[in-house]
């Protein structure tokens, strides 16, 4: 979809420090991670920017804080009437009264997909892709080029722990992008330089089959600028329909792959190794973040930095400050009697993930898990999968499950995971029966996992625990 000449020529003008002119731009659902990051470019660039959104959310709070005003109301009497372009998202219902109405009286009415395509066409863009994963390996380049002082402008669908934000700007015209495959919105990207993490079968309710999902990441491989750089995970299937003129795999333990980890050592709770690949080495690289996966996922990032011709100590530097993102294996608490780990992870694979790092880090201890799981479909989906996953466990408790778009399912509840699983240590428990099983037991390694609303619960359970 072109962008309409107002909005193209404001795009194109480099950042001022805040005079936009008169562009108004309106997000309905402005507190989603995607689109909290666009808004915060268009306010960055001087543009005015408002919006909806359901519910109050720490998130919200800030983008109040930033001076853009949101309402929680549906009501077309509080929407701008002067709005340039109306950004929406795919979570939000067809019949959402503000929609209708900029629909019905032909506003420019785009998804963020759309907004995001506008601004990276005239910018080298690297864009990381992944059913899992992405998210960290982007806000690990982001912050790589940022600390570095390489510079970009980055769009993460994370919260960096370094900056305490989703979005930053840059003189150097380079974005960084989570490239979403929900809804099929990464097709709009057109990378320089391409990051696959994981292509497992997700969102389903969209793509129907794993084959599908295949086929999008396939074709996204194909939107690859002629002369751009592709770094996947090694392994995948179907990589020999992954396309490229420069490809490099990367893999933390396989030596088969471009790039691998070597002589991995856990120091102090952080991970020391270094970086093999077929045309460089890195030696005596530091990670100050839990997970086997997030060695895996510096690969990734090390990998876009090396293409880039970055120098290795200020890869090495970067590196060893980042402190990950929120959300995403973050230490919430951790003292000599409790650990608790927040995670975001609401996957078979990122459960599988997460709950192996950690083992890979207190092998000792007994592991207690909170999971929520997320969307009926996923649930129904890959219950068998998430039931192995919670395995690893030695004690479990689940949540009901979180509807976040979609309807119940006839018989799809959380005990349809629990009534798969093997672990003897295991239940249901809805929010505040939980609560009070913590205050009870007050388990010494908790680690909380979920992409619902398990996050607003993060904060009672760690003091429940320092109490």
């Amino acid at each position: 979809m072109n962008a309409p000449h107002k909005i193209k020529q404001f795009i194109n003008v480099p950042p001022t420090g805040g005079d936009g002119g008169d562009v108004v731009v309106y997000f309905i659902g402005i507190g989603g991670i995607g689109m909290s990051a666009l808004a915060r470019y268009f306010k960055t660039k001087g543009a005015t920017v408002t919006g909806y959104d359901r519910t109050v959310t720490p998130l919200t709070q800030q983008l109040e804080a930033e001076d853009i005003d949101v309402h929680f109301e549906e009501d077309v009497n509080m929407i701008p009437k002067n709005a340039d372009v109306v950004v929406y998202t795919p979570a939000i219902p067809s019949t959402h009264k503000e929609l209708i109405y900029y629909k019905q009286n032909n506003y420019t009415v785009v998804k963020r997909s759309d907004v995001l395509q506008w601004i990276t066409e005239n910018s080298y863009d690297i864009c990381v892709g992944g059913t899992h994963g992405k998210t960290t390996v982007t806000t690990m380049i982001a912050h790589m080029l940022r600390d570095s002082g390489y510079g970009c402008n980055a769009f993460l669908g994370g919260i960096s722990a370094n900056y305490q934000t989703n979005f930053w700007s840059s003189n150097n015209n380079v974005d960084v992008i989570e490239a979403d495959e929900y809804d099929r919105s990464f097709l709009k990207l057109s990378p320089d330089i391409a990051v696959i993490t994981a292509m497992d079968a997700d969102h389903l309710d969209i793509y129907g089959t794993l084959e599908e999902v295949e086929n999008a990441f396939v074709a996204f491989t194909k939107r690859i600028h002629k002369d751009g750089c592709l770094i996947s995970k090694y392994g995948l299937n179907r990589a020999g329909d992954l396309t490229a003129t420069t490809h490099y795999t990367y893999c933390y333990d396989n030596k088969e792959a471009d790039v691998y980890a070597d002589d991995i050592k856990v120091e102090n709770g952080a991970y020391k190794y270094n970086v093999i690949s077929k045309h460089w080495k890195l030696f005596d690289v530091e990670l100050h973040m839990g997970g086997l996966h997030n060695i895996e996922n510096s690969l990734a990032a090390i990998t876009v930095c090396k293409y880039l011709k970055i120098d290795d100590n200020k890869i090495k530097n970067a590196l060893k400050n980042f402190k990950g993102v929120h959300r995403r294996f973050e230490y919430v608490l951790k003292n000599s009697k409790h650990v608790l780990i927040d995670d975001y992870g609401h996957h078979p694979a990122e459960v599988k993930a997460a709950l192996t790092g950690v083992r890979s880090l207190y092998p000792e201890e007994k592991l207690t898990v909170i999971f929520q799981p997320h969307l009926f479909s996923r649930t129904n989906d890959f219950a068998d999968e998430f039931a192995q996953s919670l395995d690893i466990a030695d004690e479990v408790v689940l949540l009901p499950i979180y509807p976040a778009r979609e309807m119940p399912m006839e018989g799809v509840t959380s005990q349809l995971i629990l009534d798969k699983m093997q672990l003897p240590q295991k239940q249901v428990l809805d929010k505040n029966a939980m609560l009070d099983w913590v205050k009870l037991y007050k388990p010494q390694l908790v680690i909380m996992l979920g992409a619902g609303d398990i996050d607003v619960l993060v904060q009672p359970v760690k003091e429940i625990l320092k109490s």
